[in-house]
């Protein structure tokens, strides 16, 4: 790693359009891009008709976390993963907490340093991770090299994991299947004015993406930041909680806290007793795993038996300890359960 990228990489799911232009359908944004021009993740750009990848391999960030901090609860509990991210995103919420990097590719010159497909798979099994994460920013503006990790991975026996914003399309769905294990998905609200006016996106795809991955056996689990009077709210916490429990009562959901950041100070940080009244929402909707995020000490951050309430995984922030859990399937009761391991 470290060798700087030269030349740009060729982009996947795009078409060809009059006058030059391209038209991407890799996010659910569907960017019309005229030549010279780039779409609005910018980290895509038409030149002479060829649509282009700038962030193939310029890596922005490598981290081995726990897999606890994606967060993902169900899927290979209390493991690490090797956990990369390129500049850019296809969002510009004005409350990003990691804006130092998903916002960098809004300057001309995109940051990185080059890292191959290879390098990063080699860098995974050299510290002993069972997974890679495509994390940080969002993975969809860099799918190209996230499917040719991911498909050298899969060679390797290792997992693949996204931490998105689903804010994809169903062709981009589509060619995840079989090469992306388990998502997290960031369903930042329930109304498209929160999505419009704070993200600069729309709720529907994200939805849809969630139901998408769900039926293409993708695990999937789903992170909510608790913004206080702005998507909070019982009757949108509700609705939220319902619409996840529709797609699976299995799915987790993880309600965490908000604090300010980035261009977004309007709000103070969300107070606990809003994330215990969302954590009873989530479950009188009929979820069966909702979980407390960024709330140290919270007795909800444990995974118990839905049939007989056995402590299954035991946390203490990004710490886990399992319990009473083999093979995805309670040690007391047997009952099988929705966790991978």
């Amino acid at each position: 790693m470290g060798e700087l990228a030269r030349a740009p990489h060729e982009a996947m799911l795009y078409r060809k359009a009059e006058e030059g232009a391209v038209d991407c359908f890799l996010c659910a944004h569907r960017c019309h891009i005229p030549p010279g021009k780039r779409g609005l993740c910018r980290v895509r750009e038409n030149r002479g008709g060829t649509l282009c990848s700038l962030v193939y391999g310029m890596l922005i960030a490598a981290h081995v976390d726990p897999i606890e901090k994606k967060p993902l609860y169900h899927f290979l509990p209390g493991t690490e993963s090797f956990s990369i991210a390129t500049a850019g995103c296809n969002f510009q919420c004005d409350f990003c907490q990691n804006w130092q990097i998903s916002q960098a590719a809004r300057a001309r010159e995109i940051p990185g340093q080059y890292a191959t497909p290879e390098e990063i798979v080699a860098a995974a099994q050299r510290a002993e991770c069972p997974s890679i994460s495509y994390t940080y920013t969002e993975p969809t503006i860099y799918f190209e090299y996230a499917r040719d990790c991911a498909r050298l991975a899969k060679e390797k026996g290792l997992r693949n994991i996204f931490v998105t914003n689903g804010y994809m399309t169903a062709e981009t769905v589509e060619q995840m299947t079989g090469l992306i294990d388990a998502a997290n998905v960031d369903l930042k609200a329930f109304t498209e004015t929160f999505y419009h006016e704070r993200c600069k996106g729309k709720l529907a795809p994200v939805c849809e993406s969630i139901r998408r991955m769900q039926e293409a056996r993708i695990h999937v689990e789903v992170t909510t930041l608790l913004i206080p009077g702005f998507n909070d709210d019982e009757t949108q916490l509700r609705e939220l909680a319902e619409f996840l429990a529709g797609v699976s009562r299995d799915i987790p959901w993880h309600v965490s806290r908000y604090h300010p950041d980035y261009q977004f100070d309007q709000a103070p940080p969300t107070p606990v007793s809003s994330i215990a009244r969302a954590i009873e929402t989530g479950r009188k909707a009929g979820l069966r795993y909702v979980y407390a995020g960024n709330v140290p000490g919270a007795s909800c951050e444990d995974t118990h038996c839905p049939n007989c309430s056995a402590t299954l995984i035991e946390r203490e922030g990004f710490i886990a300890r399992v319990l009473g859990l083999a093979g995805g399937a309670c040690q007391k009761c047997g009952v099988k359960l929705p966790i991978v391991q």
